[in-house]
């Protein structure tokens, strides 16, 4: 019979941020200690005995950036024999969607030595198999906003349409069709229409600026909403 081996557990958080200038950013940390001292990590550490792995990864991504977000939904375990030097390390990863203008003042602690929005563009090399986790996430993502409008958080509480078709072409990567899009959203109900005009650009005649209606939203979802892009 082969030994049982002995393994850790460890969260990782991967936190996305949005704003209609930068698009989609990732916070990431800098290592402080070896192994891979001075690389970029996305925020985790290992589990303790006495808390959950919601606490966990709570409290690793508050201490290594400061930052605090109220949810983070569970992604994907990883658990290769060889992701970490050190030991066997099994990871629970967690992925978040916030608007970054809101979490610009990072703070580094325990083993981390600088935390940085980074653009998903534009990314470092990464340490242990995070560059694997961040893609992972970033197809649940895109594959989760084709059947269920997410991000109406990041907006402003009065928008102008045209900031939410921004949104979904920046998550998704690519352009939409726009008179569908509006077309498919509106149909939902959870959007108001307002009386209000959207500031003008320029260019035509402004339209009238929308508010999100989170109670018929998480009613259509508990009814099973059905929504494709």
């Amino acid at each position: 019979m082969e030994s049982v081996s002995k393994m850790a557990l460890a969260v990782d958080a991967v936190v996305f941020g949005y704003n209609k200038a930068d698009g989609i950013s990732v916070l990431l940390v800098k290592r402080k200690y070896k192994p891979f001292k001075g690389d970029w990590v996305i925020p985790g550490g290992f589990v303790k005995e006495v808390e959950s792995l919601e606490a966990a990864v709570n409290r690793e991504l508050l201490e290594e950036t400061g930052v605090k977000i109220n949810y983070l939904e569970q992604l994907y375990t990883f658990g290769k024999p060889n992701r970490d030097s050190r030991m066997r390390v099994v990871s629970v990863a967690y992925f978040g969607l916030v608007k970054s203008d809101q979490y610009q003042k990072l703070k580094a602690s325990t083993d981390a030595e600088e935390a940085q929005w980074f653009s998903t563009k534009k990314l470092p090399a990464l340490a242990f198999d995070h560059a694997s986790i961040i893609e992972t996430a970033l197809n649940r993502l895109r594959a989760k906003i084709k059947y269920q409008p997410i991000g109406f958080e990041l907006l402003d509480k009065r928008f102008p349409f045209s900031d939410l078709e921004i949104l979904y072409a920046t998550l998704l990567d690519r352009s939409i069709d726009r008179r569908n899009f509006r077309k498919k959203v509106l149909s939902l109900g959870i959007l108001e229409e307002l009386e209000e005009k959207a500031q003008s650009s320029g260019a035509g005649r402004p339209g009238n600026l929308f508010r999100f209606n989170k109670k018929t939203y998480n009613q259509l979802l508990k009814e099973g909403l059905h929504f494709e892009i």
